[in-house]
């Protein structure tokens, strides 16, 4: 059994995965801002590897991308991060990433590196299950899992399709666009998670436009395994650019609230 496999298998405990960008604003810093999320009690964590053109992100990772882009943040020093963490922690660690990286480097020398430093799992952002194959048998050989994103307007053949290729977990997309704090959480968010759940019984986690404790618990209340927030997060980190101890004061106080708010929660 996998970590992912093993965060998920009490289902009695909702799971929380916290995303940053890795290298931003800084490896160091970076390293930091990992483990203030793993101390507040990030379940597994997700990591971005920054990319010059980040298409399901919304204004506050493209600008965490550019940051770290502008730091010489590169796939090596990513690799060089996770090894960092590892050092001191078990918690599942997941890549973000887009296809142009993994083929630049080679499909096959990007997944041993990643197994190789302790990555646990792999979303491409931009891959389509249509094309996963060769992709997924390399990840799959190097013992990660191949996490997929299922979208409102995802139907429901390819669902099927997606969760046939996945493991760990499915990634659900709780609005229509790109990443980025919201107000509350649809219908629509809700009607998806119900619509996924009839196709497989993979864990659900919700992301994109999570931020806050009462979302948190909708999420959870309607059904799903985790929550995932990037946004929110990656914001603390801007805010505090200029104050890293702040920074992960603030970054641990938040996840530790995100966390509290869904352990144990239920719906009246």
């Amino acid at each position: 059994m996998g970590r992912i496999e093993k965060v998920f298998a009490d289902g009695e405990r909702p799971v929380f995965i916290g995303f940053t960008v890795a290298g931003d604003p800084d490896k160091i810093t970076s390293v930091r801002i990992a483990r203030a999320l793993i101390a507040g009690g990030t379940d597994i964590l997700e990591l971005g590897v920054p990319f010059s053109d980040p298409v399901a992100d919304g204004p506050t990772i493209q600008k965490a991308d550019e940051r770290a882009l502008g730091t010489g943040t590169t796939p090596s020093t990513v690799l060089e991060i996770v090894r960092e963490i590892r050092k001191e922690s078990d918690v599942p660690i997941v890549f973000l990433t887009y296809y142009n990286i993994v083929y630049h480097r080679g499909i096959e020398r990007f997944y041993r590196e990643a197994n190789d430093a302790g990555v646990d799992g792999i979303l491409i952002a931009d891959m389509p299950v249509e094309e996963s194959e060769e992709v997924c048998n390399v990840a799959r050989r190097f013992d990660i899992d191949p996490i997929f994103l299922i979208s409102q307007t995802t139907s429901d053949k390819r669902i099927k399709k997606i969760a046939a290729q996945a493991r760990g977990y499915l990634y659900l997309v709780a609005v229509l666009g790109v990443t980025g704090v919201r107000d509350q959480v649809s219908d629509e968010a809700i009607g998806l998670l119900n619509r996924v759940r009839r196709h497989t019984s993979l864990p659900l986690a919700i992301g994109f436009g999570i931020s806050t404790p009462a979302q948190a618990q909708t999420c959870i209340g309607a059904g799903a395994n985790g929550v995932i927030v990037g946004s929110a997060i990656v914001e603390i980190v801007e805010r505090n650019l200029e104050d890293p101890d702040a920074m992960e004061h603030e970054l641990k106080e938040y996840v530790t609230v995100m966390k509290n708010a869904i352990i144990g929660y239920h719906p009246a």
